[in-house]
């Protein structure tokens, strides 16, 4: 890997650095040599007494080494073999770990659902995933208990695409390390993560969006109120991807999620026929809409000057509470343009004092 590739990840890698927080300072600096040489001066304007902790050279490249070794490959947001469907979010996550033989040209559709499912919704799910694999559909999960391990052995012979909380190397659940390692020969993994990690909480919302992220459209099989699958359903409306839903009993709490989706407007589905012809109009409509998508490392608007910066941080600062809050209510509250807010944002998460979420939302830390 050349040594700007190096830099780029050990800034993807680099604590408070999230996604939007990564391209901002790209698209501040440059590149990512020179956003790492900013950070030390960057957090401590924004009050952190010591810089966040950037990976050195040598455990970035120990990373790629025992990526590499294990059998995966990293891929940045610019690389030809990133998934084109997540180039498209604002922002991409900046770096994935992809590990299996599986391309990302055919259309792909997200089927994701209860881990406590039924007998019935686990038979559904794999034979709706048979069906659309059936049609050159690849379709993508996130590996968990119940309705995901239904789906992707339902689309195995067909391609699957499993997307893990944890690092490429971290087999969750335990029991379907098996299913893990027919995906990785004959499918895709795909993360986010490093190598090695084990994932958190807060790690789980990240593998949905791009779960979601990486689909036409996400199917919900069954889903109780509460459900991280309801979170998944939230990120693909937000990334104007399609939401559809399997209709339940009233009696059963793993339909109370799904009925909910139906009634506030997702498609139902019923039969892979279903998934299909929703899956043909957002072909059509994207071939009509094709054009150039967002670039990660393109601005989208002026730096503003360091010194309106240092003027307005604190005030923005203050607005923040833990409860999120949108980057545009933010200024409106502040009387500041967005560039502005959002240039003072991430020096504030560099700081450990705010965080960003992709979509635009910004709570304190």
């Amino acid at each position: 890997m050349s040594a700007a590739r190096t830099a780029w990840l050990r800034l993807a890698r680099t604590d408070g650095v999230g996604p939007v927080t990564f391209f901002k300072l790209i698209e501040r600096f440059g590149e990512a040599e020179a956003a790492l040489d900013a950070l030390p001066s960057l957090a401590r304007k924004a009050g952190r007494a010591q810089a966040p902790r950037v990976p050195s050279r040598d455990e970035a490249e120990g990373e790629i080494a025992a990526t590499e070794d294990f059998g995966a490959r990293i891929a940045i947001a610019s690389d030809p073999d990133y998934p084109p469907l997540l180039q498209e979010l604002d922002p991409p996550p900046p770096v994935l770990t992809l590990m299996g033989p599986l391309t990302f040209d055919r259309p792909t559709c997200a089927i994701v659902g209860s881990r406590n499912a039924s007998a019935i919704g686990m038979k559904f799910a794999r034979e709706l995933a048979q069906g659309l694999g059936a049609q050159g559909v690849t379709v993508v999960s996130g590996l968990a208990r119940g309705i995901d391990g239904a789906a992707h052995t339902g689309s195995l012979e067909t391609g699957t695409v499993a997307v893990l909380a944890g690092g490429i190397n971290h087999i969750y659940p335990p029991e379907h390390s098996e299913l893990q390692a027919e995906i990785a020969r004959r499918g895709c993994l795909v993360t986010e993560s490093r190598f090695g990690m084990s994932p958190t909480a807060r790690d789980f919302p990240r593998r949905n969006r791009i779960i979601s992220g990486l689909s036409l459209g996400t199917v919900v099989v069954e889903a109780a109120l509460k459900s991280g699958s309801l979170i998944t359903a939230r990120l693909a409306a937000e990334q104007n991807r399609e939401v559809m839903a399997t209709p339940g009993s009233p009696l059963d709490p793993r339909a109370k999620g799904t009925n909910k989706l139906i009634r506030e407007g997702a498609a139902l589905i019923e039969s892979a026929d279903d998934v299909l012809d929703i899956i043909g109009q957002l072909k059509r409509r994207a071939a009509e809409e094709e054009g150039e998508g967002w670039s990660p490392t393109s601005p989208d608007g002026e730096t503003p000057d360091e010194n309106d910066i240092d003027a307005v941080r604190e005030r923005v600062a203050d607005l923040l509470s833990p409860s999120p809050v949108s980057v545009d209510e933010l200024a409106r509250a502040s009387g500041c343009p967005v560039q502005l807010v959002m240039a003072a944002l991430v020096e504030l998460e560099l700081a450990g004092r705010a965080e960003i979420a992709p979509g635009g939302q910004v709570r304190s830390a």
